[in-house]
């Protein structure tokens, strides 16, 4: 499948729309270094993204994927408390009506890995993740959904 093919999600209209990202740092978590290189990185793939800003709320974060109708919504959490906000979030994503993917990056342990994809996380990112594996990554989990 090719890039055009990813960009033109929007058949019904003949729309062609570039993959569309909101980056959020749920919580109290002060760290968003990683979180400002990540969407930089994606902006320079060529993808739309949102940057929430530090301390975003729940309530913020499924207002903001659903009325920017985003395809992929990616989490960066470094306090510890990955799982208890990332099952939250989910929760209240399919209650609005959410269709697309969330994925999560920061510190996570690879024992809570399954885990979190059992709560409905599409892909974890660690610390470690090569930029290229972050980019691929998310234009395949779109291309999944496009098909």
């Amino acid at each position: 499948m090719t890039d055009q093919k990813i960009e033109d999600r929007s058949q019904e209209s003949g729309n062609r729309r570039r993959i569309k990202v909101l980056i959020a740092k749920p919580g109290l978590d002060g760290h968003d270094k990683g979180a400002k290189v990540v969407c930089q990185l994606l902006r320079n793939s060529g993808m739309e993204v949102i940057y929430s800003g530090l301390h975003a709320s729940v309530s913020y974060i499924v207002k903001a994927a659903v009325e920017e109708d985003v395809d992929v919504v990616g989490l960066s959490i470094h306090s510890g408390v990955h799982k208890e906000v990332c099952e939250k979030i989910i929760l209240k994503l399919k209650e609005a009506g959410y269709d697309g993917f969330v994925v999560l990056g920061g510190v996570v342990p690879k024992s809570d890995e399954n885990e979190l994809k059992k709560l409905g996380i599409k892909a974890v990112f660690r610390l470690d993740t090569p930029h290229e594996e972050i980019v691929n990554t998310i234009k395949n989990i779109v291309m999944e959904k496009v098909g």
